[in-house]
């Protein structure tokens, strides 16, 4: 049986109870050079938006960083304070999803205004105990316009999952064939997580120490990061229906994947029940031979 410590209140709810952070508005120049920085990540360098070019979406992720000095880094490398990090403690923290709305693509080298603000809270109660959702939203605007609404849910737990250092396994053998018109295959390597983390400021220890993997997470080696995962299924968009317009697009992360196991990122263009002609939007997931779904999306065209 699990005991409470003495002081320490039952559940997470109580923790929750008085937490109301205020929206926070930042901006960035959206400079191009992180945007070719990832389409040489991506080994896409012609891609790459240019100065004036309009960004990929979610390529805005490269932006609107948070950079905290090094003493305000909690032992997993993420930040121990925030304003939108939740009062829980032994922290730890997972993307589970999220959506996103574009009317109109954000352009490189000009100016943006991001407001965020935590838009919902929820206590969850799962197999492995309970667990916190943070949504929080995002409006970018350029020139007076909001251009991106993003909304991003964030699980955190408190304190460790057992469960984990039994769950996963790492399967090292090549995929099977993707069915699907739309197929990409991957296998991520140490120099991919690192240069990513670089570009997008994560310290995540999960996605470049070993050790602390295996020895304090039980994951059996390090983490593909999940919005590497979902920009993944993107490039699959923009090499096989480059003259589409995403307009919305939702995801989820479902299972973690490791460095050394090889992914497929598969998808297909779909079309509106009983419609005919140019497809409506996409189904994309990415698959490996130990899972058919670590992550999967949707995006409809405009």
């Amino acid at each position: 049986m699990e005991h409470t410590p003495p002081g320490r209140p039952k559940g997470l709810a109580p923790y929750l109870a008085a937490w109301d952070p205020s929206p926070v508005t930042t901006t960035d120049p959206l400079p191009a050079a992180p945007g070719t920085a990832l389409g040489a990540v991506l080994d896409r360098p012609d891609t790459a938006p240019a100065h004036g070019g309009p960004l990929p979406p979610l390529w805005h992720w490269l932006y609107f960083l948070d950079w905290p000095e090094q003493r305000r880094l909690g032992a997993d490398g993420h930040p121990a304070d925030g304003p939108f990090l939740p009062p829980v403690p032994d922290r730890r923290r997972m993307i589970a999803g999220g959506r996103a709305e574009f009317a109109a693509p954000l352009l490189a080298g000009a100016p943006a205004r991001r407001t965020s603000a935590v838009v919902g809270t929820e206590v969850k109660h799962g197999r492995t105990g309970e667990m916190v959702f943070v949504t929080v939203r995002h409006e970018i605007s350029q020139e007076g316009t909001v251009r991106v609404v993003e909304e991003q849910d964030v699980v955190y737990r408190s304190g460790e999952d057992a469960r984990r250092r039994t769950r996963f396994g790492l399967d090292t053998a090549d995929a099977p064939p993707a069915k699907a018109p739309w197929a990409e295959v991957l296998r991520p390597t140490p120099t991919l997580l690192f240069r990513f983390s670089a570009l997008t400021a994560n310290a995540h220890r999960i996605h470049y120490d070993t050790p602390y993997c295996q020895d304090v997470e039980g994951y059996p080696g390090l983490v593909v990061h999940g919005p590497l995962l979902v920009l993944l299924m993107l490039e699959l968009v923009r090499e096989h229906a480059p003259e589409r317009t995403v307009r919305s697009l939702s995801y989820r992360l479902r299972e973690p994947l490791f460095v050394g196991e090889q992914l497929v990122a598969a998808g297909e263009p779909v079309t509106e029940s009983g419609a005919e002609g140019d497809p409506a939007g996409a189904e994309l997931r990415i698959a490996s031979r130990r899972e058919e779904r670590h992550a999967s999306a949707r995006v409809t065209f405009g």
